[in-house]
């Protein structure tokens, strides 16, 4: 929730005349930690979007390859190589039409 400039300049002054961030918090209900982030704002009166994400689609392609050439590298080691969530990796895996491993021993044939 954003507070409005007006709000952030009572508690920042209030501060700034000897009141204790704990106070400002009880008096302005504001949080503590939303006082601190304005102390520690270059500019505090400003509300800064968030900064653009990484982008979270991978490509299939290179995906591929990186599973033909590495078979054995788990989901977390390719997640690293592609600088994106491991979660992305499975869903990559699951488009390209591999599974991961169900059963981690062998299993007998029981015809003879």
């Amino acid at each position: 929730m954003r507070y409005s400039p007006d709000l952030r300049k009572r508690v920042l002054d209030f501060i700034a005349d000897g009141g204790s961030k704990a106070e400002a918090s009880r008096r302005f209900s504001v949080s503590r930690r939303c006082i601190y982030n304005w102390l520690e704002a270059t500019d505090p009166f400003t509300y800064e979007k968030p900064g653009p994400r990484k982008p979270y689609r991978i490509d299939l392609e290179a995906l591929t390859e990186h599973v033909k050439a590495f078979p054995d590298s788990t989901q977390k080691e390719r997640a690293a190589h592609f600088s994106v969530s491991q979660r992305c990796i499975c869903y990559g895996l699951k488009k390209i039409g591999y599974t991961r491993k169900k059963r981690h021993s062998l299993t007998r044939n029981n015809a003879l």
